[in-house]
């Protein structure tokens, strides 16, 4: 009898653990671009790598609707093989844990460059290259990145809406810790996003109280073979020494579709900066991208652009360090897999 009960409640415990059902995903992008780029008076050939990385995703369903979940991912330079972007370490493009259910989802860990209000605003818009290489945006100024050390909560889909809440804890390396908050709307053809960030600048040593924040709202519509986004990005910058900064920051970019065929135009400015409540004259910059995408598949496309970014005299935007003026004429290939 004894025997016949542990062999039933084995039994039991062993069709409960068949439940769970696990995944893990092999993902990645290969992006690289042959270039003619001049910075001021200075003309350079360059293989351009644009992003590339290779990650492992995966989730396990542990029943009653609650799954948990992983992400682990390393960016590389396609043209040298070398490791790039993100904070420092291996996985230093993003690397988390968490569990999600009817409550939302919670995430621990490392999301990188990347946080919640950045592809809520920027990100969203960037549709010619997704934001990398070159012609990324030279104004975004990605305040709190890297952001590690992170609690994060999202919410569920609410008729549409969705919300998420970063905290990126100080531990012994800041001054303050980070809060990120964001909300992304989609109905049909009509996408809303804004996002806020208050986080240190990493320009003074405790127990300054400098600060960066940002504010930014974002909308994008889709008419038919027609898509058409912009942004307004506001930022307050405080060095913990009595002295300010604030600016703001505009983009636009439009798409059109036919076929496998996409053409792109983008257009971005950044106002002058206001230095403790006086302007700063000739502080501001212009950016503008002209591209064309071919999609030979789902996954991977052929693509050209030409991209300027233009300082004014007193300006200090840069895209991958280059200086005052800064252009590129490009043609590449990305391949996601």
């Amino acid at each position: 009898m004894k025997r016949s009960i542990f062999l039933a409640a084995l039994a039991t415990l062993t069709s409960g653990a068949a439940l769970a059902q696990s995944s893990v995903t092999v993902y990645g992008r290969l992006n690289v671009s042959a270039e003619r780029q001049k910075d001021g008076d200075t003309t350079i050939n360059a293989l351009q790598n644009s992003a590339s990385r290779i990650g492992f995703k995966g989730t396990e369903d542990l029943g009653g609707g609650l799954k948990a979940s992983f992400l682990i991912e390393h960016g590389f330079n396609v043209d040298t093989g070398a490791a790039s972007g993100g904070a420092a370490g291996f996985w230093g493009r993003e690397s988390w844990v968490g569990l999600e259910g009817a409550f939302g989802k919670v995430r621990l860990g490392n999301v990188g460059f990347g946080t919640a209000a950045y592809f809520a605003t920027a990100d969203y818009i960037s549709m010619h290259n997704h934001d990398t290489g070159t012609s990324s945006d030279a104004f975004y100024l990605y305040p709190g990145a890297p952001l590690t050390n992170v609690i994060a909560y999202a919410t569920p889909n609410i008729a549409g809406f969705t919300a998420e809440a970063q905290f990126g804890l100080k531990e012994s390396t800041k001054t303050k810790n980070t809060f990120v908050l964001a909300g992304n709307y989609d109905a049909g053809p009509l996408h809303l996003g804004a996002g806020y960030v208050s986080a240190p600048t990493g320009l003074a040593t405790p127990p300054a109280s400098d600060s960066a924040k940002e504010f930014g709202v974002r909308a994008l519509y889709e008419m038919g073979a027609f898509t058409v986004g912009a942004y307004y990005i506001n930022n307050k910058i405080d060095d913990g020494a009595g002295n300010s900064l604030k600016r703001n920051a505009i983009r636009l970019s439009g798409m059109y579709a036919m076929g496998a065929s996409e053409f792109h135009a983008n257009f971005g400015k950044a106002s002058n900066f206001k230095a403790n409540g006086t302007t700063v004259d000739d502080s501001g910059a212009t950016q503008f991208t002209l591209g064309y995408n071919y999609n030979l598949s789902k996954r991977t496309k052929v693509y050209g652009f030409y991209t300027q970014v233009s300082n004014n005299d007193n300006a200090i935007y840069s895209v991958s360090n280059f200086g005052d003026k800064f252009s590129s004429l490009a043609v590449g290939v990305r391949h996601n897999f």
